[in-house]
This record gives C-alpha cells, sequence and structure tokens, in this order.
C-alpha cells in the first residue's frame, strides 16, 4: 500500500464544503476512482484547531499513483484550482510505504 498525506488549514465558514469535497465520496475521491489502483481516501479533523484538516488517500503502488497523476495531470489542476479558494494552506506532508 502507498499513502499520501496532505494537510490544509481551511477557511472558517468553508468547512462543510470542504469535507464535501474532500472526503471519502468527495470530488476528489471520485476523481481517484477513475483509477483500479486506487484504494480509499480518508478524512481527518484535528480536535484542538477545528480548522485543521488531513487527508490519507490510499493508492495500491507509488507507480500506480505516479501513473495516474502523469495521466491526469490537466484534470487534477482543475480540480486543484477550484478547491483552492476554500483554503489558507495546503501543504503535502509526505508519501508513504505500508511495510507491514
Amino acid at each position: 500500500m502507498f499513502l499520501v498525506l496532505w494537510e490544509f488549514d481551511v477557511k472558517p465558514g468553508f468547512e462543510s464544503r470542504f469535507e464535501r469535497v474532500y472526503g471519502p465520496d468527495g470530488d476528489w475521491a471520485q476523481f481517484f476512482r477513475r483509477d483500479p489502483s486506487y484504494r480509499e481516501t480518508r478524512l481527518l479533523r484535528e480536535l484542538s484547531r477545528p480548522n485543521a484538516y488531513m487527508t490519507l488517500d490510499v493508492w495500491e503502488s507509488q507507480g500506480a499513483y505516479e501513473k495516474f497523476q502523469q495521466q491526469n495531470r490537466e484534470a487534477y489542476l482543475t480540480l486543484d484550482r477550484s478547491s483552492e479558494a476554500m483554503t489558507l494552506r495546503e501543504k503535502r506532508l509526505g508519501s508513504f510505504d505500508e511495510t507491514i
């Protein structure tokens, strides 16, 4: 399993919309579902900072994720741009390979 972890600071008032777009059945997950190597997206909200979220995208492998990124670059950038208005900050925390 290959995991990609992102952190977001969401603009006040955009929490519900953000959760719909970035949640497990949101726009991003639907976009990723085009590829059979995509497994799931999890959306986490930080308890001490209610406008802070993390997403965890799970893929079969790093190669499958990178191939999807290359083949869908324009659509990815379009969706990313349409989501920018909801956030104050977005940071990729890293990519991880499940070892166990």
